[in-house]
């Protein structure tokens, strides 16, 4: 098959999900071109059968916004037409399913193809920006008039359902880890310098927005740190982080805090890792954590979202209402002194992982894509 993939290329999930799915499919032999305004990234080195289109946008005096949703469009129209596309993958709804749409409308005039559409939700382009009043009308409109529509866990299938009067359904297909990915034995070396006599390493990850509840994993942390030697690292950047690094300090602990920044190696770090927070106010699915799940990694979450669909409280780690950090901190600390237990659940961690592999979760989309490809060419 010939799959057109629109996504944004930065470090968040539904970016990450997009070029890991593409660089899958290309892998079984499909011919993926990814579209969007920079090279995903994770799309690094040469791939056979991956093809990149940026998305180029002319800025002139009239616009004080670039209209990128028609630059888009335009581009994916060009690229249908010259490399005869079956069909286009959009992730995240906003604003790729209405580009989507508008390209679709245009190939259909020009040369009478109707290419189908498969939008994924992932989740914020639902919760939070497709909920806004001054996109909800277009968001409700490019959703209903995909092919098909697939959300990355039951939870955001619910909260779409809820928010929107989308009158198609909805297929749930998980989120994907690829394993042998994070499969790897933990550097000696690179864990010595980080905690040179043995500390605990608690990690977090994400983009240190609001959302995520930066100032609960540094007063976690603290608490874990009064209770046993551990070293905290912070992976990503935000506008938050200047506030997680002023608390490090007044809370005494910023010699056992690492600020890494933005990481594209997360399997490295994630080796040397014991336990991972993330105690976020809403998670429509989770993937870092259960990257961190992949890589034998206990997790601390809050319930939100979907979050309990992966992390299976007691088993995988435990899971709290958000801004409960007493029962966060008590859990993390209570798992960390007991090796035996710590053990136990860094292999369900990984077991539960193995559930949401990509050789899994493949197989679901080539069978979707197959639904709606041309007949007789998938």
């Amino acid at each position: 098959m010939k799959i057109g993939i629109v996504c944004y290329p930065t470090f968040g999930g539904s970016g990450v999900l997009a070029t890991e799915l593409g660089k899958a499919l290309a892998e079984k032999g499909h011919e993926i071109h990814f579209i969007t305004y920079q090279q995903p990234v994770r799309l690094n080195g040469f791939h056979t059968n991956i093809f990149y289109h940026e998305v180029r946008v002319p800025t002139y005096p009239l616009f004080d916004f670039p209209p990128y949703e028609l630059a888009l469009a335009s581009t994916m129209v060009d690229v249908i037409l010259n490399h005869d596309l079956d069909l286009i993958h959009a992730h995240y709804a906003i604003p790729h399913a209405s580009a989507a749409y508008t390209a679709k409308q245009i190939v259909k005039q020009k040369t009478g193809r109707s290419v189908p559409v498969i939008t994924t939700l992932h989740g914020t382009d639902i919760t939070l920006v497709g909920r806004d009043k001054t996109y909800e009308p277009v968001v409700t409109f490019s959703i209903n008039e995909s092919d098909a529509i697939t959300a990355v866990s039951n939870n955001l299938k619910e909260e779409t359902y809820k928010h929107f009067e989308i009158i198609k359904d909805i297929e749930v297909i998980h989120n994907f880890v690829d394993l042998k990915r994070f499969n790897k034995k933990p550097l000696a070396a690179f864990k010595k310098v980080i905690a040179p006599h043995d500390e605990k390493i608690i990690i977090h990850a994400s983009n240190f927005r609001k959302l995520k509840r930066i100032d609960d994993v540094m007063e976690i942390f603290k608490r874990i740190h009064t209770a046993t030697p551990a070293k905290l690292l912070m992976v990503g950047d935000g506008p938050e982080r200047p506030i997680a690094e002023d608390l490090a300090r007044q809370f005494g602990i910023e010699a056992d805090v690492r600020f890494l920044g933005k990481q594209e190696q997360m399997e490295d770090i994630l080796a040397v890792s014991d336990l991972f927070l993330l105690p976020s106010e809403y998670e429509s699915f989770g993937l870092v954590a259960l990257e961190a799940m992949a890589a034998s990694v206990v997790v601390i979450s809050s319930n939100a979202g979907g979050l309990s669909e992966i992390n299976i409280d007691g088993k995988t780690g435990y899971t709290a209402n958000v801004g409960d950090v007493d029962t966060m901190s008590n859990k993390a600390i209570e798992i960390l002194k007991d090796e035996a237990k710590l053990k136990a659940f860094k292999h369900n961690a990984l077991e539960q992982a193995k559930l949401f592999d990509i050789h899994h979760i493949i197989p679901i989309y080539e069978a979707l894509y197959r639904r709606y490809c041309r007949t007789g060419d998938c």
